[in-house]
């Protein structure tokens, strides 16, 4: 340190070694790090000083218009963007004049998500709320408990306030504001919290995890607690994005965080705002992770024109290019020789966010270090090739049906991978698809066009198959060239396409118009369903090859024909699919109709199955096999929308369908036939004319409102005068509710009765979508202006039979406490926004009874029963219930009595140590308990690790020991249980 450069005091010093005193090699990575003068600021000034006054200028925005500047007398009237600044701004020189320049204590606060250097809590809500109901002392079985761990649903509003309905750390303020250690701020500084923290990213039980949480609570007033729990769940929405803070730190903190992923470089390397970065320091670098570009979302699946002149297309280059799109992971893989490493090389992988994953694809061709992925890409690479950096995504891929599989296996199919000390190309695999090249032989290529770094990723990476592949493109000219790929990625069980300009270069963490992914939007017309009759099988190739790949699916003629008509059974082709099945869908299909299938003969078609075409050759999209309808199954699909073809029988067709379940509670003949199809068809086109009519009648009736005055008819700002007959109960206090339609479902009611009604009922009635956590939003037609509030999607809209359902339960319950029923999904939603579907689909069982409402309704009770499964027909295998059970392991692996699972343990069959054989005999139980097998001698097949007593322990007879080089200690398996899961084997073999 310079002698001119002031020195910390004391409490700054003490701070800074408890934060950065453990790491040693600080100060070679970051050798003019800043250093604080004073202490951190308190904790409560980030909320107090910065977090409040961020959302208070979110909920004072100002409508679009002139505005003036700072006035002479010191007020304002900013726009919201101007405001956020000057409050952010004046946070950040508040903490250089009153503490130093190392802001990264505070910033890892304000932006936890994107804190790569503290681990990850392994905590959500209802984990939160079971350690704050420990710690607060609360009965479990309490309405605030129940109200804390149930905090997305939307009943009990009398016990707890509607405006933290799916607000976590809202409800959790409410019930610790009611038995507050502290009333006042505690004096936890922002270094304190830091280092209580990474305390607490780093214990591994819940019984470490409530004394932290033990001393945030007696150091903190509710408040507090609750911007803490927005920061451990890493969901801060404080009004201002990481890019606006980012931007005011230093004008090239959002690029040097884009090329690093590293706010603690962003905070040390760019303190003081005068020094800038030079133009080779805004680059991706090798072995540093950067933030990847990111497709645009599609405006609309039809609009393949708009989309396509997106991609700036020119009179002499019209092309784009068109990839499926990938369920994985995206991945970022960086090479570099080093003659010093294992095989002469060194790799990195990180994810999108930044997750370093080398440890698990691997950080060398050979050694210990040589992961699931490196160890067979030898060859992968052009031996010209001394470093590169390729943009991909990492899949699982299936050996026994070459195809892709669901992205959630990618992690357990990686770990299998590892440990394939045999080399078996059976099984799942990891496998990276490679579509892009960002760095080639000390070059960077993202100023580069799309177009010269594919043509350098193809001169660089050979590949390997099934291991490391570059992703194929089509190249297309016309916006028309979309779809049919469309449809062929979409029957191949993908999920759509990204489509590209091969003219434009990386944009680091951009999600622009160069990159568009494109799906198909499915139909809600028809409910989340269509049934239909297999008719018809088509084989696959290659892995899949013999057997079907895909379906004909078909609509009976006529259900009312008795066995023995001539028309029994008899259908006709309606669509084909191919997408969204598992393995496990195949099998369950294949072992229904097993035997049952017969070849299709041309020239003899069966005659109770008719395919398109004209009528002298009805043989469009003919199958290999036919099966008779009686002997089927019954398929659940969705689509995009139904469309004509002379494809198909029936001249219509759904257009993009995808398997969406097997239906095992149906019969062949509860498929959907021909005269449903077509009641349904026309109950949606009446539905539409209808939006359409009141569409009509919505722009009329704004019309005549511009020129005609209507007597006012709103109290105060938005409260209605409607007529009554006295308050009838208070079941509705404390809501805002907003009827904005009539009632036509299941009894017709005018708009003005319903408001009479709900306000008889103690709510207060506006005309508008009010910011109010407490509103309530009533509709049954979508007109216009309903329709573009579903748009917006910042609330649900309820259907006014939940107000009549809420009014009779409670005069069957005759309780004295008014209680509002928790709504459900189908009965009670008009629209219902994603991120509240699961905690609305939880208010009823499987069967769709709903738990808190009463059913009086005897046709709505026959419908629950008859959806109800029917007895299964084999009783309970005790052995394929494990079977299945071993198959989910992986999403059983937290769980103690589990952690052994999958392993075979033999212990030394002789010890004259009376110590070690007791702490052995305890270790088989621990064995036993978690899940693993304990070999009854040494010679057993399948052991996969030796417990010995000491290191010159010879084993005997013909052990087999598999995925460990060096027997292990019985300290390994007293480590695993004490810590309730399996820690590495390395540090407790011997040798």
């Amino acid at each position: 340190m310079a002698e001119d450069t002031p020195m910390p005091d004391a409490d700054a010093a003490k701070e800074q070694t408890l934060m950065y005193g453990g790491d040693d090699d600080l100060d070679s990575k970051y050798p003019n790090r800043p250093a604080n003068l004073h202490k951190t600021l308190p904790f409560h000034t980030l909320f107090n000083e910065l977090f409040d006054p961020l959302l208070d200028t979110v909920k004072k925005s100002r409508p679009a218009g002139p505005r003036r500047k700072v006035g002479p007398s010191g007020h304002s009237n900013l726009s919201p963007h101007e405001a956020k600044r000057n409050i952010i701004e004046r946070y950040i020189a508040q903490w250089r004049k009153e503490v130093g320049n190392d802001f990264y204590p505070a910033m890892r606060l304000m932006i936890p998500e994107k804190d790569r250097d503290r681990a990850m809590y392994g905590l959500k809500e209802k984990a939160i709320a079971k350690i704050l109901i420990q710690v607060t002392k609360i009965n479990k079985d309490s309405d605030d408990a129940k109200q804390m761990v149930n905090w997305k649903l939307p009943g009990q509003l009398h016990k707890a306030s509607a405006s933290t309905a799916g607000d976590f750390a809202g409800r959790c303020y409410e019930v610790l504001s009611k038995r507050p250690l502290r009333s006042e701020v505690g004096n936890m500084s922002i270094a304190e919290v830091n280092n209580t923290l990474d305390r607490l990213s780093q214990v591994g039980g819940e019984k470490e995890q409530i004394k932290i949480f033990e001393r945030f609570y007696r150091r903190m007033n509710p408040e507090e607690m609750t911007w803490l729990i927005r920061i451990i769940l890493r969901q801060m929405k404080i009004g201002a994005t990481e890019k606006t803070i980012l931007d005011i730190w230093h004008p090239d903190a959002e690029a040097l965080f884009n090329i690093s992923s590293n706010l603690r470089r962003v905070c040390w390397e760019l303190y003081d705002p005068e020094v800038r970065l030079d133009g080779d320091d805004t680059g991706i670098t090798l072995m540093q992770c950067f933030q990847p570009q990111l497709a645009a979302f599609q405006p609309k699946v039809g609009s393949f024109d708009k989309i396509v002149s997106k991609l700036k297309p020119t009179p002499e280059d019209d092309s784009f290019w068109i990839e499926e799109k990938l369920d994985g992971e995206r991945m970022q893989l960086h090479m570099l020789e080093d003659s010093s490493a294992p095989g002469g090389t060194v790799f990195g992988f990180w994810s999108r966010k930044a997750k370093d994953y080398a440890y698990l694809y691997g950080k060398h061709f050979t050694g210990d270090e040589a992961g699931a992925l490196t160890r067979f890409i030898k060859d992968a690479f052009h031996k010209n090739i001394r470093n590169i950096i390729l943009d991909g995504e990492m899949i699982t891929w299936d050996m026994e049906t070459d195809h892709i599989v669901g992205f959630g296996t990618l992690k357990t199919a990686a770990i299998s991978e590892k440990e394939n000390t045999t080399g078996s190309n059976t099984g799942q695999r990891p496998l990276f698809r490679v579509f892009d090249c960002l760095y080639l032989n000390d070059t960077l290529l993202t100023p580069y066009t799309l177009r010269d770094r594919r043509a350098a990723l193809e001169g660089a990476v050979k590949g390997v198959p099934r291991r490391i592949e570059i992703h194929p493109y089509h190249e297309a000219h016309s916006p028309t060239e979309v779809e049919p790929e469309l449809r062929r990625v979409v029957e191949n069980a993908s999920e759509g396409l990204v489509l590209k300009n091969p003219r434009s270069m990386y944009k680091l963490n951009e999600r622009n118009d160069d990159w568009v992914k494109v799906k198909p939007e499915y139909m809600s017309e028809f409910g989340e369903m269509i049934d239909c009759v297999v008719i018809g099988g088509y084989f696959g190739s290659g892995h899949r090859g013999g057997a079907h790949s895909s379906f004909l699916c078909g609509l009976i003629v006529n259900k009312k024909a008795k066995e023995g008509d001539s028309d029994y059974g008899k259908c006709i082709s309606f669509f084909k699919v191919g997408g969204g099945f598992t393995r496990e869908d195949y099998a369950s299909i294949r072992g229904r109709t097993e035997g049952k299938w017969k070849d299709w003969d041309q020239r003899r078609p069966p005659s109770i199955i008719e395919l398109g075409g004209h009528a002298e050759n009805r043989q469009h999209e003919r199958p290999d096999q036919w099966i008779h309808p009686a002997d089927s199954v019954v398929l659940e699909c969705k689509a995009a929308s139904v469309e004509s073809t002379d494809r198909f029988r029936l001249g219509q067709t759904l257009r993009f369908p995808r398997f969406k379940a097997l239906r095992t509670d149906k019969s062949w003949d509860q498929g959907l036939s021909i005269d449903e199809f077509w009641e349904v068809k026309n109950t949606v086109e009446t539905e539409h004319a209808d939006k359409e009519k009141d569409f009509k009648i919505e722009q009329s009736r704004r019309k005549k409102a511009r020129t005609t005055k209507k007597p006012l008819v709103v109290a105060g700002n938005d409260t209605v005068s409607t007529q009554y007959a006295g308050p009838e109960s208070k079941l509705f206090d404390g809501l805002q509710i907003y009827i904005m339609t009539d009632q036509i479902h299941p009894m017709k009611k005018s708009k003005a009765e319903l408001e009479a009604l709900v306000k008889a009922h103690g709510a207060k009635i506006v005309q508008r979508d009010t910011s109010e956590k407490n509103l309530v939003v009533v509709a049954d037609k979508r007109l216009v202006k309903v329709s573009s509030l579903e748009k917006r999607g910042i609330t649900n809209i309820v259907k006014p039979i939940w107000i009549h359902d809420c009014i009779r339960q409670n005069e069957v319950d005759h309780g004295d406490i008014p209680y509002l029923l928790p709504f459900e999904p189908n009965r009670h939603m008009f629209y219902l926004l994603e991120a509240e579907q699961l905690a609305v689909e939880a208010n009823l069982d499987d069967n769709g009874d709903p738990y808190a409402r009463d059913i009086l309704d005897v046709d709505e009770m026959r419908s629950i029963l008859a959806g109800m499964p029917k007895e299964s027909e084999k009783s309970f295998d005790d052995q394929e219930f494990m079977a299945q059970l071993e198959d989910h392991a992986h999403t059983m692996s937290h769980l103690k009595n589990y952690m052994f699972s999958k392993m075979k343990v033999a212990f030394a069959e002789s010890c004259d140590d009376a110590e070690w054989n007791f702490r052995a005999s305890l270790a088989r139980n621990y064995i036993r308990f978690a899940g693993g097998d304990v070999a009854k001698s040494e010679d057993e097949d399948g052991i996969t690790h030796l417990v010995v007593p000491n290191p010159d322990y010879v084993p005997k007879g013909r052990l087999k020991v598999t995925g460990l080089a060096r027997p292990v200690g019985v300290e390994w398996v007293e480590r695993c249980w004490e810590e309730g899961t399996r820690v590495d084997e390395e540090r407790f073999q011997w040798g």
